[in-house]
């Protein structure tokens, strides 16, 4: 990077903005002189070097000298704090790269909150995702940076449109889909993930399943088994934007093999190399290897498998996910700063929720013996 704009964008981050930085309750103003702020050093560039590199082909490169002095306070104040940063992977780079400790899908991040020695947590992604790490693990404190970073998928049903399915299905078990809130899952039989939908849906023993609340992930899952699936007509905002004609015209165009999250329409799907969770993907690259892919997802999924996966070209017919957007470095500096954005759910529905958890799990146990 040539010197002169690298110290201009030097002199912006010298002088943070003054919204993270007001007043809190949380803290008295003795402990806010103690804690770490965000501000350049010339040393940053030599002791985040590696990362550097890591997010050059990830970021423009101009923004990493104004990611760096928030990525030292947030990993300074983690330390301060005993917290934990996980990360999903739609999370931005600077975030997945440079503060995260724990990285994953949303069930693989829930079951790490449960597992981890730290009893405070700080969740970079959606609110069902801090509500069901909070579901596992009822007695640490959960951070979300920002209460307004919802789903789509989530926000489709309520628990109030599960009980009217139950009225019209009497006896018909509920399979949610882990995109729910904790209200949702407290009324359902069993959860799932995209990677075990099939599994967890035969494993309720009958001949009918209601399935809530994505459409496209249900006939996805009916295509796999003899169970008849009752749907939900809730989609995600993110993939079903995807259209089969996208997909046919980048293959066409760069020769490339195509991975689709099952979130996308069925026509879609019927383009794709391959088809799986966000997990399954990074597993399905590790073993082809291919030279070139276009990840049919989020876009940032894409950008952090980049540096796992150097020798493979990554196409981007992608769409970024609005709320996952809205977590950055300065609100998870913030939440942690004020211990601000503390999820919160009433114990019998964590209890109930837990349950049909507990039971996504059982499957999958029996799976692995």
């Amino acid at each position: 990077m040539p010197g002169s704009p690298a110290r201009r964008v030097r002199r912006i981050v010298a002088s943070p903005p003054d919204a993270p930085f007001l007043s809190s309750k949380a803290i008295t103003m003795t402990d806010l002189a103690n804690l770490p702020v965000p501000v350049w050093r010339d040393e940053l560039e030599h002791d985040y070097a590696a990362l550097a590199e890591r997010l050059e082909p990830l970021v423009p490169c101009l923004e990493i000298p104004l990611h760096l002095p928030w990525i030292e306070a947030i990993n300074q104040l983690k330390k301060q704090r005993g917290a934990v940063i996980m990360a999903h992977s739609y999370q931005s780079p600077e975030i997945f790269h440079g503060v995260a400790d724990i990285t994953g899908d949303s069930l693989g991040l829930a079951q790490a909150a449960a597992d981890c020695d730290a009893e405070l947590i700080v969740l970079c992604g959606v609110h069902f995702m801090a509500e069901t790490a909070k579901i596992l693990a009822p007695h640490k404190t959960v951070l979300l940076p920002d209460l307004e970073a919802g789903c789509s998928l989530a926000s489709s049903i309520t628990a109030a449109d599960v009980l009217a399915l139950r009225a019209q299905h009497p006896g018909v078990p509920v399979v949610s889909y882990a995109n729910t809130s904790a209200a949702v899952k407290a009324q359902s039989d069993a959860i799932c993930t995209s990677a075990n939908a099939v599994q967890v849906v035969e494993s309720m023993g009958t001949d009918q399943v209601i399935f809530l609340p994505d459409e496209f992930l249900g006939r996805h899952v009916a295509k796999q088994t003899a169970v008849e699936i009752i749907l939900w007509h809730g989609r995600c905002e993110v993939h079903e934007r995807f259209t089969a004609q996208e997909v046919r015209h980048v293959r066409e165009q760069f020769g490339t093999r195509v991975v689709a999250h099952p979130e996308c329409s069925p026509e879609v799907l019927a383009e794709a190399d391959f088809v799986g969770s966000t997990t399954a993907m990074g597993k399905w690259l590790a073993r082809e290897r291919p030279a070139r892919v276009a990840m049919v997802t989020e876009c940032s999924m894409a950008d952090n498998l980049k540096s796992q996966f150097p020798q493979t070209e990554f196409i981007k017919p992608c769409n970024l996910c609005p709320h996952m957007q809205r977590i950055t470095l300065q609100n998870i500096y913030a939440c942690l700063r004020d211990l601000r954005h503390a999820i919160e759910i009433p114990a019998d529905v964590s209890q109930r929720a837990r349950a049909a958890l507990e039971r996504m799990l059982a499957v999958g146990r029996r799976e692995r013996v």
